[in-house]
């Protein structure tokens, strides 16, 4: 009876083994299809790609994070249909998997790669600056993003770039909005704009314009001091620019009748010149 009772608990953990092993088998046998339906999906999204064809690619690149969530395949592949979504214009899936991503991937290697993603996104969904502006203030803070968390990728250079168009489109519609202010006479708002301009976009080409309009305005309301302190500063910094000469005009009424004076006395100087060379020659 002994004999029997080790021989079936022999046979039980033996049969325990080959059911684990059998099991394991299987496991390993599901688990190798599975890697393999995950790689063959993401080789078509890669080759839907090469075809111009990002829609199908993304469909993909998202099936073959779904089969493999806890590989590194899966935030790859995740990033590749945003990246795809991106291709063909849609950016608002584009956004929606990207922060989707970010979310499930806190800690994936690409992370700068996706939030450059985002900021190109909302950098080309700019459609009319001077209507809606939100688009590039979102790009702008994302580039801006980009710039400090990640100043030693790829991305940085290319961030700054953008950031410095945004800041011209931008200042460009603060002018327009200076600029209509001052047809309508509305010469406060007029001045709010452009002071805008000098404080937040002084690297811009506007720069000049807006401090100019501000001598022109303070000066049109009365104000010299404060016109004053503005020309100053435009030829402290601008001494040869355009915007300047019409702001020196402004205190010097007699500025076009000198400038014609001096060229009169060079052109008689020259006649004398030539006719003292004419003695020798």
């Amino acid at each position: 009876m002994n004999h029997i009772r080790y021989f079936l608990v022999i046979f039980f953990l033996i049969s325990l083994s080959s059911c684990a092993k059998e099991k394991k088998e299987i496991s390993f046998i599901k688990e190798t299809k599975q890697d393999l339906e995950m790689v063959t999906a993401y080789r078509q999204a890669y080759e839907a790609l090469e075809v111009n064809d990002p829609f199908f690619a993304a469909k993909k690149f998202l099936e073959a994070e779904l089969l493999f969530p806890q590989s590194d395949w899966a935030p790859k592949s995740a990033l590749m249909a945003s990246y795809s979504y991106y291709l063909q214009n849609y950016y608002a899936e584009a956004l929606f998997n990207l922060e989707r991503y970010l979310k499930t991937y806190p800690n994936d290697q690409n992370l700068s790669y996706a939030h450059y993603l985002i900021a190109m996104c909302y950098y080309e969904t700019i459609e009319d600056e001077k209507r809606d502006t939100a688009p590039l203030i979102r790009a702008k803070n994302k580039f801006q993003f980009i710039l400090d968390e990640y100043p030693n990728t790829d991305f940085a250079l290319d961030s700054k770039f953008k950031i410095d168009l945004i800041g011209d489109i931008l200042a460009s519609k603060e002018m327009y909005l200076g600029r209509h202010y001052i047809k309508k006479e509305k010469w406060i708002a007029a001045m709010n704009r452009f002071k805008t301009v000098i404080e937040d976009y002084e690297q811009t080409i506007f720069v000049e314009e807006a401090i100019h309009r501000m001598v022109e305005l303070n000066y049109k309301l009365g104000l010299i001091e404060e016109s004053q302190k503005y020309a100053n500063l435009l030829g402290y910094n601008y001494l040869s620019s355009e915007w300047y000469k019409k702001s020196y005009k402004l205190f010097n009424k007699n500025y076009k009748k000198n400038s014609k004076k001096v060229k009169e006395k060079d052109r008689e100087k020259k006649g004398v010149i030539q006719k003292f060379k004419k003695l020798f020659d």
